[in-house]
This record gives C-alpha cells, sequence and structure tokens, in this order.
C-alpha cells in the first residue's frame, strides 16, 4: 500500500502575463491532480478535481505523481482573414505537468496557459498505449461564492444549441452547454467554453454538489464511450474567461487556442452580405414576380443586389423542398450539382456573373456528407462562391469530424462555407479561414413560428455570452419591424421585435463575416429608410471596442474599418439613453447616425453633423441606435 504522503506535492502556479490570474495545479493526497483559479488574489475557481475515465484500466484520476513540469512563454501576432480586429496578439504564459500512475504507470499530462483574459487547460495522452478509448471527462470546476448565471440549458446532447438562456442560480443535473456564463457579486464575469474541438466530442458542463461537472457528447454506436483515439492525443482545450464582460467580448481567446491557418492562399476568401430569400419566405411583394424556387425569381434577388450593392445571393430551399429536390429535413437524394424544374443553376450564376453577384448554395449536412466529392468539384468549375451546410444537431466525434471534412472539403475547391443548427465556434475559422459563419443560437428564424418570438433580452443574452465563441449569424435585416404587443409569427414576410434603428445596429453588435440581408427586396424598396446603410456597413473590422453594456439589458460596441469608426447600440424592453465617451477619435470627425423616433417602429431619425467627444444614444423599448463617424479633412 502506498502511503497518502507519497503523492503530495507542491503546488505549481502559472500567472496571466499582466498577473492578474493565476491557475494553480496541485496534487491532493490521494495523488489526484486539482485546478483552482485567483483574480487579484481572490478566488475565482475552488479547487476542482481533474482527469479521464478510460475503458483501458479505468479512472486516471487517482495514485498519480509528478514526474517533471517544464514552463514557456509566448508572446506573438497574426492576422486573421475575417475579423473584428487586423491583428490578433497572442500573449500567454503556460505550464506542462507530467503525471505518471504509482501503480498502473499510465502516463497524463496536463498543460495550463494562462491568458490576461482567461485560463485553459487541455488533456495530452502521451505515447505508451495503441489507442485510447475515453468514457467520460473527470473535470469539475468549483466555482466561488455561489454565482448567478445566464445559462443556455439543454435537453440532450443533440441539439442545434436554439434554446433561450435561463438567468439565476443553476440547478443540479441541468445540462449547460457552452458558452456559459457566471456573474459574481464584485461585477466579475466567468465564462467557459472549449476550443480547438478536434476528432473529440463536444463537452457540457452538470451542476453537482456545488461543482460544475463535465460531460462528453457520446458517440452513437452503442459502445458506451464518447471517444475512440488511435495513439497519442490532446483534449480540446477548456477555457475558462474571466474578468469585465465588455473586455471578454473584445477577446480572440478561443481563435488564439487553435492552429494557425493550413491554407496557403486566402485571397479567394471575400467576406461580405448575402441575400437570404428562405427567410422572407421567397415573399415578392407587389413585384408582379411570382414568388417560388425559379430561375426567374433568382434573377429578380440577384438584380436587387446588384443595384443595392449586396456582393452575393443565397439559393435555400422552400416549404421544405431544398432548391436540389426532394425535403430539407430529412434529406432523402437529391442531386446537389442540378436545381428542381423550373431553376436553372448554370443561368442563374452566368447571369448573377453578368451583374458582379456572386452565388451561394445551401445544403443539409446529410447531402454534403454524401456528396460532397462530387458536388464541391462541380460548384468550383461554374464559380459558386461558397456553401451553407446545415442541420447537423449533435456535436458527437463522428459529428465534429464530419465538420472538420467538410470544410476541408470546401476550402479545397475555394468554397466558403457558413454552418446551420450546429453547436458552438470553437474556433475552427482561424485554421480554416474559409469557414466564416456559425449559428449555434436560437435566431430570427424563430420569428417565422414562435408565440413569443426573438425578444430583446435574448439577443442581447446572445451578443452577451454566445458572442463569446465567435461570430454570429442571426438571420440578419428584418424590415418589418414591431413592438412585442403587436408582434404574431407568420412564415412568409415574418416581422421582428423591436426598431428599425436596432435591426441596423446588429450589424455592428453582432460579429458576422458573411452577413444576411435577409428580408425581401419588395420590402426594403417599398421601405428603404436605412438601405444604404446595409449595403456600406462592413463585415469584417481592422478594431472592436465595447463602449457600454450591461448583460441583457444594453450594449454598445464600436468597430473600426479603416479610418472609419461604426457604433452600435441595442437596449432591452425598456427605453434607455446611453452616453459613451469616444477617446479614440483623434482630429475632426464627421457623424451621420440612425436613430428611433417616437412613432412607429419602423420609423428611422437621420441626422448628420460634427462628431463630438461624446456620443448619445436615445434608444426607445427594443430599440437601438447606429452611427458612422468619418475622418474630415482639415480644409473642412
Amino acid at each position: 500500500m502506498v502511503p497518502l504522503l507519497a503523492f503530495v506535492a507542491p503546488s505549481l502556479d502559472v500567472s496571466s502575463p499582466n498577473g492578474t490570474l493565476v491557475a494553480r495545479l496541485s496534487l491532493d493526497g490521494t495523488g489526484q491532480p486539482r485546478l483552482a483559479v485567483n483574480r487579484g488574489g481572490k478566488p475565482v475557481l475552488l479547487s476542482g478535481r481533474l482527469g479521464l475515465d478510460l475503458a483501458t484500466g479505468g479512472p486516471l484520476d487517482r495514485g498519480l505523481k509528478v514526474e517533471r513540469s517544464t514552463r514557456r512563454s509566448a508572446d506573438s501576432q497574426w492576422r486573421p482573414v475575417a475579423g473584428n480586429t487586423k491583428m490578433v496578439r497572442n500573449r500567454y504564459r503556460e505550464l506542462t505537468l507530467a503525471l505518471r500512475e504509482v501503480r498502473g504507470g499510465r502516463r497524463l499530462e496536463l498543460v495550463v496557459r494562462a491568458y490576461d483574459e482567461g485560463i485553459a487547460f487541455r488533456y495530452r495522452l502521451p505515447k505508451g498505449m495503441r489507442g485510447y478509448y475515453v468514457r467520460e471527462e473527470l473535470t469539475e470546476f468549483v466555482p466561488a461564492n455561489a454565482p448567478t448565471a445566464t445559462a443556455l440549458v439543454l435537453p440532450n446532447e443533440r441539439t442545434p444549441y436554439e434554446e433561450l438562456y435561463q438567468r439565476g442560480p443553476l440547478k443540479e443535473g441541468q445540462l449547460l452547454g457552452f458558452p456559459l456564463m457566471l456573474h459574481r457579486q464584485d461585477g466579475t464575469a466567468v465564462a467557459f467554453t472549449e476550443a480547438d474541438l478536434t476528432d473529440f466530442p463536444g463537452l457540457y458542463l452538470r451542476p453537482k454538489d456545488g461543482a460544475l461537472r463535465a460531460h462528453l457528447s457520446p458517440r452513437l454506436d452503442g459502445s458506451g464511450l464518447a471517444a475512440k483515439k488511435s495513439g497519442p492525443f490532446s483534449t480540446p482545450w477548456r477555457v475558462v474567461m474571466v474578468g469585465d464582460p465588455k473586455r471578454l467580448l473584445e477577446s480572440n481567446l478561443v481563435l488564439n487556442l487553435n492552429p494557425p491557418t493550413v491554407l496557403k492562399d486566402t485571397s479567394w476568401i471575400r467576406p461580405g452580405k448575402t441575400v437570404f430569400p428562405w427567410w422572407n419566405g421567397y415573399n415578392t411583394g407587389d413585384s408582379g414576380i411570382e414568388p417560388g424556387q425559379t430561375t426567374e425569381y433568382h434573377k429578380w434577388c440577384i438584380d436587387f443586389a446588384a443595384r443595392r450593392g449586396f456582393p452575393y445571393h443565397s439559393i435555400d430551399g422552400l416549404d421544405n423542398i431544398a432548391w436540389y429536390g426532394g425535403r430539407i429535413v430529412p434529406y432523402d437524394g437529391g442531386p446537389l450539382t442540378k436545381g428542381l424544374p423550373g431553376l436553372d443553376l448554370e443561368e442563374i450564376v452566368r447571369y448573377a456573373k453578368s451583374k458582379g453577384v456572386r452565388i451561394r448554395l445551401w445544403m443539409a449536412s446529410a447531402a454534403a456528407k454524401a456528396q460532397m466529392d462530387v458536388a464541391y468539384p462541380y460548384y468550383e468549375k461554374l464559380g459558386i462562391e461558397g456553401v451553407m451546410v446545415d442541420f447537423f444537431d449533435r456535436d458527437d466525434q463522428e459529428t465534429v469530424n464530419l465538420v472538420r471534412r467538410i470544410v476541408a472539403k470546401a476550402a479545397k475547391h475555394h468554397l466558403t462555407i457558413t454552418l446551420h443548427n450546429l453547436y458552438k465556434p470553437t474556433g475552427l475559422q482561424r485554421t480554416y479561414p474559409n469557414l466564416l459563419a456559425f449559428e449555434a443560437a436560437r435566431n430570427l428564424e424563430f420569428d417565422k413560428w414562435d408565440d413569443k418570438g426573438i425578444t430583446p433580452e435574448h439577443e442581447l443574452d446572445v451578443a452577451f455570452v454566445r458572442g463569446l465563441a465567435g461570430p454570429i449569424d442571426f438571420h440578419a435585416g428584418s424590415f418589418r419591424n414591431v413592438l412585442q404587443k403587436d408582434f404574431k409569427p407568420i412564415d412568409k414576410a415574418p416581422m421582428t421585435i423591436g426598431t428599425r434603428a436596432r435591426q441596423l445596429a446588429r450589424y455592428v453588435v453582432y460579429f458576422d463575416p458573411m452577413n444576411m440581408v435577409a428580408d425581401s427586396p419588395a420590402v426594403y424598396e417599398a421601405s428603404p429608410a436605412g438601405l444604404s446603410f446595409l449595403a456600406q456597413v462592413p463585415t469584417t473590422w481592422d478594431e472592436t471596442r465595447v463602449l457600454a453594456g450591461e448583460v441583457g439589458k444594453y450594449l454598445v460596441v464600436a468597430r473600426r474599418k479603416g479610418k472609419v469608426w461604426y457604433v452600435g447600440g441595442m437596449t432591452d424592453s425598456r427605453s434607455r439613453t446611453v452616453k459613451v465617451p469616444l477617446p479614440f477619435l483623434k482630429g475632426r470627425y464627421g457623424l451621420e447616425s440612425w436613430s428611433d423616433t417616437s412613432g412607429a417602429p419602423t420609423g428611422l431619425a437621420i441626422t448628420k453633423g460634427l462628431a463630438g467627444k461624446t456620443l448619445v444614444l436615445r434608444m426607445r423599448e427594443a430599440g437601438g441606435a447606429v452611427a458612422r463617424l468619418t475622418p474630415l479633412s482639415r480644409s473642412r
């Protein structure tokens, strides 16, 4: 019998570059590794256990001793292809702890990185076994001081991450999706997510006895396992972001934890905005164009895109029939290289090219899995710009691997890609920058069928919490704007809760490199106030600053493209006036703003003038405001 004291080892700390955050690794008397996190000398996470449950040899979490520890630090910069900043700084300190079982001899490494805005760690299984069968992860996070939460509570692991966020104390047994945000009494946020999800299942948390216990999405092959791995491997990074929630929104931590791009040439990747008729139900209003999945209809949309300055048009489905034939879900075999009768894909692409517009194509994940080896080379030859792949609804190991194969195949054939009905972003877009946008949120499509609709509070929860993981594809651009009391779900020509100014502000507050212009061309042309702004606002940025906000209540974000600044604000169901300083403006700037009016929610107050040192955003209930700040020459 090995005495308990034989396992005890001195704790090892790794601190963030600015010294504010400290992660502490230790072994308790049973040889169990544990992790605690402090901020400014105060506990954020109390000591919680670490480990993996393996089918061969059982749990690897006790009876361990330290073989060695190594340290390193890094401070570098890299340029994203489609980012919310022009350059990303990657600065951290790292501690690696090599452990070995005293009896069984199995080895486990813990790699911990400390950034100024968070802590990340991963498990590494070194050489020594032919393969590893992982049953479960044994990580426990133990929050200090019983914080409240803004949580995505999910029914099970087969999910598109489209539930409403719940606020308040966590309850035992809940299945919590990422990102998860805890709110401390001092105003600090503690947010959990994961990064570099590669050949491994997605991670969830379950509250139990004051701790948040890890749970891996199980394989669906009946094996009782979560992952089958051949040879050495590393798990994804487990990420704990800590700080002012506004500062966390400026972070690129999830991206930094992913490998650099594998693409040698990225010049063909051109973010922008796409006309997206599925959301509005192919509505044509009084245009005289027959709505439907026809060549004529799509040419009408292309004409609108060309006239109004939108670079892309998307072909999707209608009434549960995909553009390539057969049901949207479940997929039943329609060919991805040919349109329905009356929809001539090659003619549409030819016509779009003549107008300076490029075509994007939607498809179900099952269709992509079955046909991408044939379809994607054909799309490249035809001149298709990119694809949206939809209806994954899982994050088990097989699905995670399918996502990477689809994204890599798209990159090989110079196709950009957006992903819907899928788990949260984990930073894959750094490695494959042709991956531009993700859904993973209850969004404005629910206004087509949900009685309550998408509320202003939910939209702000999405911005603060879901936004920590990466880009948010939200079916943006609705110009049929109503107040909560007047809302009702409509499948075709849907309405949205909130003002016109709020819809404009979303293009600044949310980050989405392939954003949508999802309402009908007929609606835009009939009520064009703000339409010019949609065409002008960028989708990628050189700098991002979060100026003001409170989770679930309001948010003001400033983003810069070149020398021009855009400021967007959104509020909850209460009217709000927010004054934000503009210290980043150097010199004289012209101001153009789009604000709420006291009349109909579709009304816009458009003003022009000179920018001062402070910007005042006046937002009515479910409202918003947006401004463009342009430098003036000295002569002006």
